[in-house]
């Protein structure tokens, strides 16, 4: 075996829908590192309220494996595909995993508030949140959050993100 067969990424796993935690510990239970960023929000019921831990990316969980690992994921109940980047599944780097965590152990469940308006195409610095201190463009603005293009992952991930973590580039005002 080559190097480049024994080393091991980290990549994102496409999931049907509300199977990221089925499909997380089916990958723990094949012997595979794994990973589902859990948000813990409070949720309302009739009589009571209740913290809950939700999957923080929708359809979404992270897995290491090496190439001889990569060609089994695919047949795991519960996931559709990997995410792909120019024909490859997109590996994601061991920083940004890091700061998930990180992310996680400090916060939970955030108040979004909404700053000023943000034209597509502004470049801007995502100030906190999973994707702190990453670059990324303005694709459009909504009321209280943006949508941006982040291509610092090896790949184009388009994600809504609450206004109150994005900084346009150039102000030093936060």
């Amino acid at each position: 075996m080559t190097t480049e067969q024994t080393t091991k990424y980290w990549y994102a796993l496409y999931t049907k829908p509300r199977w990221e935690k089925k499909v997380h510990e089916l990958m723990r239970q094949r012997g595979m590192e794994s990973y589902c960023p859990l948000n813990k929000v409070r949720k309302k019921w009739s009589d009571r309220y209740k913290i809950v831990e939700e999957p923080l990316f929708k359809s979404y969980v992270f897995i290491r494996a090496g190439e001889q690992e990569r060609n089994t994921v695919r047949f795991v109940e519960g996931v559709v595909n990997f995410v792909y980047w120019l024909g490859k599944p997109a590996v994601v780097r061991d920083e940004d995993i890091e700061k998930i965590k990180r992310f996680l152990n400090e916060y939970g469940d955030v108040l979004v508030e909404p700053i000023e308006n943000l034209k597509p195409g502004t470049d801007v610095i995502i100030t906190s949140g999973v994707f702190m201190d990453q670059s990324a463009k303005v694709v459009s603005d909504r009321n209280k959050t943006v949508i941006l293009e982040i291509v610092s992952l090896g790949c184009r991930l388009v994600a809504q993100v609450p206004k109150e973590q994005v900084m346009p580039v150039g102000r030093a005002d936060k």
